[in-house]
């Protein structure tokens, strides 16, 4: 049976945000796998160890908590199902630092509900049953807090439907997943030892805001000199790769022959004219000299870039 870390009817919502960085929640589960394509495993580290602030509350997170009562409604409703708050962080009884809030609890059945809200541009194929993976992992997660036999995953596509699914507890799923999450917290949490980058926006964005403080010096780097090598060597293609790409799209470009759409066996292809509306920013200088200058704006920031370093004569 899970523990009760908190009641969360006695704490703020910011008291809240700093109780999740003691433990890794359901939210986390995704990123721990690397299957979280908004949080990578260097931010997860960086928000549990305290080296990032908490993730500015946005429009689209208020939206889906005053949502989450309509979601869970509607569910009801649609299923015949009832369902109650539970308004705890609760922890595994093995692990205190695996904790889990969930949304709902379902009447006369060891499970949960978990809702979600989100936008009709969502690239997920819920209308044939395709669950986001960092979704699923969430649900995966709370069974293993909370020993459900199962969990109910809600999401209201805004503007267009309610979808629902029932994912049955795997007990193979729930111990891979919480194996990778104990790894995780004894490996980097726990030692404070940084997960390397992913490559992932939020792998730049947590870079960014762990080094803001750049100094105008030199350091050597010997140990990662292979590092530099591969990334010249994939420079080098990309170079490449950028060039065929090129010469690929002119071709396309000239059997068209003037026309604006053509169609091959597998692909279409179109050379249509767009509007872009810029300002003259010479001609402005020119004829408004006061003008331009009261609205400019100079921005700092860095550019990446490497070079062979070559021997000295």
């Amino acid at each position: 049976m899970p523990r009760t870390l908190v009641k969360t009817t006695d704490i703020t919502h910011e008291q809240w945000l700093e109780y999740r960085r003691t433990g890794l929640g359901g939210s986390d589960a995704a990123a721990v796998l690397g299957l979280n394509p908004y949080k990578s495993k260097i931010e997860l580290w960086a928000d549990k160890t305290g080296r990032i602030s908490n993730v500015e509350d946005n429009i689209a997170m208020r939206v889906g908590r005053e949502l989450e009562d309509c979601v869970a409604r509607c569910f009801c409703e649609e299923t015949g199902k009832k369902v109650r708050r539970r308004n705890a962080i609760f922890q595994h009884d093995y692990h205190d630092f695996i904790t889990a809030n969930v949304d709902r609890e379902i009447v006369g059945e060891n499970a949960g509900l978990e809702c979600k809200t989100t936008s009709p541009l969502a690239k997920s194929d819920f209308e044939n049953g395709e669950i986001p993976l960092y979704y699923y992992c969430q649900c995966v997660h709370y069974m293993n807090v909370m020993g459900y036999d199962r969990m109910y995953l809600a999401v209201l596509v805004i503007g267009k439907k309610l979808y629902w699914f029932t994912i049955e507890r795997n007990e193979e799923e729930c111990e891979s997943l919480l194996s990778a999450e104990i790894a995780f917290w004894n490996d980097f949490i726990k030692p404070d030892v940084r997960p390397d980058p992913d490559g992932s926006e939020s792998a730049e964005r947590t870079i960014k805001a762990l080094c803001e403080n750049w100094e105008d010096n030199a350091i050597a780097m010997f140990e990662q000199n292979d590092t530099a090598a591969e990334l010249a060597s994939v420079m080098e293609q990309k170079k490449a790769l950028e060039t065929r790409e090129k010469l690929l799209k002119q071709k396309l470009e000239l059997a068209l022959d003037g026309n604006s759409d053509g169609f091959t066996v597998d692909y279409k292809v179109t050379y249509r004219p767009q509007t872009r509306t810029t300002i003259d920013s010479k001609r402005l200088k020119s004829e408004l000299p006061d003008i331009y200058s009261k609205y400019l704006k100079s921005t700092e920031y860095r550019v990446f870039k490497l070079t062979e370093r070559k021997d000295e004569a």
